[in-house]
């Protein structure tokens, strides 16, 4: 056979391969994103349909149902934080979405991020989640400059863990340290009413630039009525102390008073119509966006998270076409460094590369394994897009920073330090994607939530430990071998099996990504198809907000 027919069958059978490869890859991870949608359809639920129809009786609207109607119609949305609070206080009855809702949307064509909450929850309290939820939206807000609208309906702290959300720095009252901060900041912030505002949470809507209240159903007051009498005697009922009228026409207290929520919603709308300019920008360069030309995300990672995969389809399924300009690619190849856009934006990515590789300096290099060579070059590539303003987007997929003494000796540590001085010290934003693992100093080189990315997202196939599951299994499994050992306790082969068992399904829970969503360790679990829409707007967002001081990385050994 003629060798130029033998080499084009040999490629169309590759090429057939291939596209059953990712057609597979593609089919799992779809069904992981059913799964995804039918637990967030549960969430979505917030306290149930019961709970909903209660609200409604009321005249009010749930919290969704709010925001459904404040945002630009048919106008792109992000949701932070759904899964918070997920397997979390069930012996207190649970708290889905932490019991508030934060997205990021157009209102009036400005990019805004609201924070309802959910009074079908518990009444809207506040659980130490919830905290930690309102908490991240404000940081969001300040960070990028995006003005921030609070829905506000909540009985306050839930006491019986009051404990837990009271009086530490990063309990609830740094939110409203956070709302003196913000308007300092000249980020607009409005407060609209439309159920219960009590106890320290009555400061909320005052601190707030403009303040809004709903005849009927909004009050504010630092103590009700039950407790206005048992503190001083004074008989008095909750309207008359701290509704609508009283604050508008008395106290002073709110700014605009509306007859329904129809009617608030419409009036935020019209507030915001009013802002003009609200300061610089930071200045990120942007074009006409173009789609990928690479295969679609959901279809590049194989279904054995320990299976190789080649990271540079990773990156064309998410840039704009062909947009990818690589930094030294001959060099330091277990991370892929280099310039992109996406949906227009000019994005430096870092991201690793699953595949094996060759160094010809070291030889043959682990896929998912930062070394020397490849922190050097991450290290140098972070720096330059500080100098040029260009955002950072990091791709997730380590297993750590390689080990042994031919790695020691090269100085792994040294390099590694590099790196994460250059991305603690980044004054571009940085935006993070978790598409397979993240494990132990990996994640910190590869900006983990500690080293304050504008937005981190997992995909459903994200894992995140300070190690590989299988290795930590048999760590764990050693020490309480050597616990129950000391108690005299006999270990057989079965009861060896049995701890294994146990402590790898303990271990593997811990390490899914619904755990570190609950936690609120990623912002969002997002299908892969969307990656892109979030990096978009946050990008956008982010564009709101200049650099405070120049890049300065500090003293690094060389």
């Amino acid at each position: 056979m003629d060798p130029k027919v033998r080499a084009l069958q040999y490629l169309r059978v590759m090429a057939t391969d291939k596209d059953l490869a990712h057609n597979l890859n593609e089919d799992r991870m779809r069904m992981r994103v059913a799964d995804l949608e039918r637990l967030l359809s549960k969430v979505r639920l917030g306290g149930g349909t019961a709970r909903r129809d209660k609200e409604h009786a009321k005249g009010k609207w749930t919290a969704r149902e709010r925001l459904d109607r404040l945002f630009d119609p048919g106008t792109a949305r992000i949701e932070l934080g759904a899964l918070a609070g997920h397997g979390m206080y069930e012996e207190h009855g649970g708290c889905p979405s932490g019991g508030v809702v934060v997205e990021m949307g157009r209102i009036h064509g400005t990019l805004c991020l609201v924070v309802a909450n959910d009074a079908t929850v518990k009444a809207g309290a506040w659980f130490p989640i919830t905290g930690k939820k309102n908490l991240r939206a404000q940081e969001i807000a300040l960070e990028n400059r995006v003005p921030i609208i609070y829905l506000v309906d909540s009985a306050g702290v839930y006491l019986p863990m009051q404990d837990e959300i009271f009086p530490d720095k990063e309990h609830f009252g740094r939110m409203f340290r956070n709302n003196a901060r913000l308007s300092s900041e000249g980020i607009p912030q409005i407060a609209a009413v439309m159920g219960s505002c009590v106890a320290g949470g009555a400061y909320l809507p005052i601190m707030s630039d403009e303040s809004i209240i709903v005849e009927g159903t909004g009050s504010i007051f630092l103590a009700g009525s039950y407790l206005v009498k048992a503190a001083i005697g004074e008989s008095i009922d909750n309207e008359t102390l701290g509704g609508a009228q009283t604050h508008d026409e008395i106290s002073g207290v709110t700014d605009y008073r509306c007859v329904d929520e129809a009617g608030a919603l419409a009036h935020i709308r019209t507030l915001v119509s009013h802002w003009g300019d609200l300061g610089p920008k930071a200045g990120f360069q942007r074009e006409t966006s173009a789609p990928p030309k690479g295969p679609k995300p959901s279809a590049v990672l194989p279904d054995a998270r320990t299976e190789p995969y080649d990271s540079y389809e990773l990156i064309a399924s998410l840039v704009d076409g062909e947009s990818f300009t690589e930094y030294k690619k001959g060099y330091g190849k277990t991370l892929v460094c280099g310039y992109a856009r996406m949906d227009g934006w000019s994005v430096g990515i870092v991201s690793n590369q699953r595949a094996m590789v060759k160094s010809k300096k070291d030889g043959l290099q682990f896929g998912g394994v930062i070394y020397s060579d490849s922190a050097d070059k991450a290290a140098r590539f972070i720096m330059t897009c500080n100098q040029r303003n260009v955002p950072l987007v990091f791709l997730q997929d380590v297993t750590g920073f390689m080990v042994g003494s031919r790695s020691e000796h090269g100085g792994i540590i040294k390099d590694g330090a590099k790196m994460v001085n250059a991305v603690a010290n980044s004054v571009v934003p940085k935006f993070t994607v978790v598409v397979g693992n993240s494990y132990g100093a990996g994640n910190y080189a590869m900006c983990g939530k500690a080293y304050d990315p504008r937005l981190i997202l997992a995909w459903p196939t994200a894992r995140m430990a300070v190690m590989g599951g299988t290795q930590a299994a048999q760590v764990l499994l050693q020490i309480e071998k050597a616990s129950l050992a000391k108690k005299g306790e006999e270990i057989t082969p079965e009861k060896e099996e049995e701890l294994l068992g146990t402590i790898t399904k303990r271990y593997d829970d811990q390490t899914d990504p619904v755990y570190a969503a609950a936690r609120l360790w990623v912002d969002a679990i997002v299908d892969p198809e969307h990656t892109r829409t979030w990096i978009s707007m946050g990008i956008e967002a982010s564009n709101n907000a200049p650099a405070p001081a120049p890049f300065r990385p500090g003293v690094m050994q060389t």
